[in-house]
């Protein structure tokens, strides 16, 4: 009863989106990643410029990584973009180009768990496997008013079950894109509007008072403050630059000089540090042209302050650094942040 309202509503509501009119593994696998904790509205661009830079899982996996994440840059989570690499490399390697129909063996893909797998399965194959997402936590813990949290293990595994018991095992692709675009359109975070629903009369939240109680979710957010100090220093009309490449934040996008601390440190303190660490040379020659106020840059569990010194030097030699022309800068990814920074630095050229 639940799947037969779900199914007709959304064929009635869905959105038109691209990966809605196929069936092909590798657009379907695409855009699952992208859209994980991103808006349809952000992501959708994504989508189209990953397929028509790379038409065909071939095509992504013989890129190199720095392509690919130069064109994930400003999507965030770019460890998605580093799986996405290494599994398109594995399906091509390993099984051919063509993608597996048994959710477990989707599931041994980097980057692949329950719920991509679940949805590459369904959507693709027609395999019986409910999907999860936070859509679908929201619909059914407020239909059920169920108050255990949704990020307990209990929970996890209870709406698990539940959504595979409520799942059409004919048209399990119908049903899981349904109860995903109803979550998304109609079931919403704030002020769903109940009194209109399709299940008014059998939802146990009852209005959208109560509604907006669930789900429940376990606070466990534990946010780090950081401080960076970059120094975007020039010389001949080249900046330097280097790679991160340590298992932090941003890795292996480009980035420069830096030097971070957790909390505002004295300038004093900063610049002295600049010259043992970074010019490496108490005495060589530089030249202060401006320095930023700190800009805040806001992480999922991070919260990052960023000040951005301009230097001008006649060169140094460090070998943790690359001279990069403005031309090159354009080519290699780096965190938005730093990539809103570049734009100014272009436009003083």
């Amino acid at each position: 009863m639940i799947s037969q309202k779900l199914i007709k509503w959304f064929k009635q509501n869905q959105r038109d989106l691209p990966w809605r009119n196929t069936v092909d593994p590798y657009k379907i696998w695409l855009s699952e990643i992208i859209l994980q904790q991103t808006r349809v509205a952000q992501g959708l661009p994504y989508y189209i410029n990953f397929i028509k830079k790379f038409p065909t899982v071939f095509d992504l996996a013989k890129a190199p990584e720095q392509t690919v994440l130069k064109l994930w840059q400003g999507l965030g989570y770019y460890s998605r973009a580093r799986n996405l690499h290494h599994a398109a490399k594995d399906i091509v390697k390993n099984h051919g180009g063509v993608f597996p129909k048994d959710f477990n063996a989707l599931k041994k893909l980097k980057g692949i768990g329950d719920y991509t797998a679940a949805a590459i399965s369904s959507f693709c194959f027609n395999k019986p496997h409910a999907v999860v997402d936070g859509n679908v936590y929201r619909v059914l813990a407020r239909f059920f008013a169920i108050d255990t949290p949704i990020n307990s293990a209990e929970g996890k595994k209870q709406f698990a079950v539940l959504a595979q018991e409520l799942l059409d095992k004919k048209n399990p692709g119908m049903h899981n894109q349904a109860i995903m675009e109803f979550g998304a359109l109609y079931c919403s975070p704030y002020n769903p509007d109940c009194e209109n629903c399709i299940f008014n009369a059998t939802c146990q939240s009852g209005n959208s008072q109560k509604a907006s109680n669930y789900p429940i979710k376990i606070s466990t957010k534990k946010i780090t403050i950081r401080y960076f100090e970059y120094f975007i220093i020039t010389h001949k009309k080249n900046t330097y630059t280097q790679k991160r490449t340590e298992n932090d934040i941003w890795k292996n996008l480009y980035q420069f000089p830096m030097l971070e601390y957790n909390e505002k440190a004295d300038n004093i303190k900063v610049m002295g540090q600049f010259k043992k660490e970074i010019l490496k040379s108490l005495s060589n020659s530089f030249e202060i042209k401006k320095q930023t106020l700190y800009k805040k840059h806001q992480l999922s569990h991070q919260t990052i302050f960023a000040r951005f010194t301009y230097i001008q030097t006649g060169g140094f030699t460090n070998n943790k650094y690359k001279l990069t022309s403005l031309k090159e800068l354009k080519k290699l990814p780096f965190p938005i942040l730093l990539a809103k920074e570049i734009l100014s630095l272009q436009a003083e050229d």
